[in-house]
């Protein structure tokens, strides 16, 4: 029998910081690479060299092309890493570094250029949807690692300005789910019953699972012994991807996207969160409708799978 109850949270955690005069959430790098020798490979041999681990370097042409019959560039890959000893550090803080546990990158070339550009989300951003203080000199350093890496991986690269103006979020920036469990609950058996339910359902929205992460491995390596679990997917959907990076290829700063699920010792509740589409719309001024449209559909579907495994049957 299973012993749980359900319930859904959805937190607003809307800011006008997204808004300030001349800042943008996410940063385009583009380097002159005539002769090639810039590739997916070793823009991973850059992070792999500066200590992170690479969750995926994923080729998206392929479903891109099957599923669509074209593409718009010549390269375009969804990248996503994260530094272990730095990720430790923040989490000792802050809970909700499974949002970016990993980050998110893309790296691609747009047909007839002889460029390759990397975009990443910037430090702020990543505080301001966690909902932690700006000027934490953990995050600050992470972020930095991170543009240190990017710049050395594309050598003389320089800083894009993009033509657009960031939006006014038109809803929460992380969507938040609260699984509750009765007194007593097995916490391991809850877990395995509700990924799987999780895992299944997927599909049935177009959903697919482009990783996983057991985090707490790390944490409790590092010492860091509050949780019974803690886990990351990350999550894609190609329709949603292929759609938005037509007009904006630096979309790959958001997708896949992250989303947490833990469970704290002596706690009878597990905590999920992840990213919402609204940060994409707001952070890369998306107004076009089919952009808008397929981010939209997406976040609901999503809600829609979590408040189904959450709500009490």
């Amino acid at each position: 029998m299973k012993l749980f109850t359900k319930g859904l949270i959805l937190t607003v955690l809307v800011s006008t910081g997204l808004l300030a005069a001349g800042k943008h959430n996410v940063n385009i790098l583009t380097a002159p690479n005539a002769d090639g020798k810039i590739t997916t490979k070793t823009i991973e041999a850059a992070f792999e060299k500066a200590g992170f681990f690479i969750n995926d370097n994923r080729n998206m042409l392929a479903p891109f092309i099957k599923t669509y019959k074209t593409a718009d560039y010549d390269v375009y890959n969804l990248f996503t890493v994260f530094k272990k000893d730095d990720v430790l550090k923040l989490a000792k803080k802050h809970p909700r570094i499974g949002l970016f546990t990993p980050m998110s990158m893309s790296i691609y070339t747009k047909k007839g250029t002889k460029t390759i550009s990397v975009s990443s989300l910037s430090a702020s951003a990543m505080a301001e949807i966690m909902s932690i203080p700006a000027d934490d000199k953990d995050l600050l350093a992470y972020g930095k690692l991170v543009e240190d890496t990017i710049k050395a991986a594309l050598p003389g690269g320089t800083l894009d300005t993009v033509a657009y103006e960031m939006l006014k979020p038109k809803g929460p920036l992380v969507s938040r789910a609260t699984l509750n469990m009765e007194k007593g609950a097995d916490w391991e058996e809850v877990k395995d019953d509700f990924q799987m339910a999780f895992e299944s359902a997927l599909p049935g929205k177009s959903f697919i699972m482009a990783g996983f992460n057991d985090l707490n491995y790390d944490f409790e390596e590092g010492s860091l012994n509050v949780y019974n679990f803690y886990d990351v997917y990350s999550i894609c959907n190609i329709s949603v991807i292929y759609t938005v990076s037509k007009l904006h290829p630096e979309a790959g700063a958001f997708a896949p996207c992250s989303m947490y699920m833990y469970n704290l010792k002596g706690s009878d509740t597990i905590e999920m969160g992840f990213p919402s589409v609204y940060n994409w719309i707001a952070s890369l001024g998306i107004e076009d409708k089919s952009s808008d449209d397929v981010l939209i559909t997406a976040q609901k579907d999503f809600e829609e799978i979590l408040k189904t495994l959450t709500t009490k049957k």
